[in-house]
């Protein structure tokens, strides 16, 4: 049976995130080992990671770094090559820094940077909140139906990576930045697919399909 490790570190959207993925496994009618976890040993050996977040980029790192082993058992099993979903912070933190609050380094899985946002547009609020359309970029399996779909965002920071080939969708607030970013067998979003109804079901499913 495929196990899946939601990473427990305290984050807000734990509860949610679980939901979402037992919804996914249900509608894809296979049977699944969903576990939320800080476990080290389950999640160095689960078939497929996904790191959830909310709040600030500084705080999250520390909830995650005060997991013992957490950190290098998600390192373990990326290595060896078992597919990771970031989502909201749990995207940011693939990142080499965040920059909220001074400077914190991420996981730097994917190279880039996590800023604040700054729309072109005086008139348009940070944080960004609300549902958005997305666009797609470098063409990726996980994200290829989801253009022109509407997911839920809400967050005041944005991920840069360093190569833009890793962006793999993106989203308008007063200027285009990353809603989804991947590497190899990493991936991240930066919309809530648990809270953006069936577009982030339909999204999740075809994470627990993905083959890297």
């Amino acid at each position: 049976m495929q196990t899946i490790a939601l990473i427990d570190y305290g984050s807000g959207n734990q509860r949610s995130a679980e939901k979402a993925l037992w919804e996914a496994a249900r509608r894809l009618g296979k049977r699944r080992d969903i576990r939320a976890t800080a476990d080290p040993d389950f999640i160095a050996s689960a078939d497929r990671l996904l790191l959830p977040g909310v709040g600030a980029f500084a705080a999250c790192m520390r909830g995650l770094a005060a997991r013992d082993g957490v950190i290098e058992a998600m390192g373990a099993a990326v290595k060896r090559g078992a597919p990771f979903l970031g989502v909201c912070v749990g995207m940011q933190l693939l990142a080499t820094r965040g920059l909220e609050f001074g400077e914190t380094q991420g996981l730097g899985w994917i190279p880039g940077d996590v800023a604040r946002i700054t729309p072109a547009d005086a008139a348009l609020k940070v944080p960004h909140m609300g549902w958005n359309d997305i666009r797609a970029e470098t063409p990726h399996p996980l994200f290829a139906e989801a253009a022109g779909r509407d997911f839920y965002f809400t967050h005041s920071f944005a991920f840069t990576p360093e190569d833009p080939a890793t962006t793999t969708a993106s989203v308008d607030h007063g200027g285009r930045f990353a809603a989804a970013v991947a590497k190899d067998n990493v991936a991240g979003v930066q919309f809530h697919p648990e809270k953006s109804q069936a577009s982030g079901i339909d999204l999740i499913s075809r994470f627990l399909e993905w083959t890297p």
